[in-house]
């Protein structure tokens, strides 16, 4: 191997290597957007299902029998 093939092997694996740690940081940092709108979401469908429970007990239709 020449010392330009041994130049353009090390260019190529530090050009890559940057690159990976991008995509690790663009990665995490979707996965962490992910992580909180998942969260979100379950703390907005827990107050739906309170609110709902709350319309169901002031319409008096807590202690009605469910028919199927």
């Amino acid at each position: 191997m020449s010392k330009t093939d041994s130049k353009a092997a090390k260019d190529m694996t530090e050009t890559m290597e940057k690159t990976m740690q991008r995509l690790q940081g663009s990665f995490q940092a979707i996965s962490e957007q992910l992580e909180t709108k998942i969260d979100e979401m379950g703390t907005r469908i827990d107050d739906l299902e309170k609110n709902v429970a709350d319309l169901m007990t002031q319409a008096g239709m807590d202690k009605q029998p469910i028919s199927k």
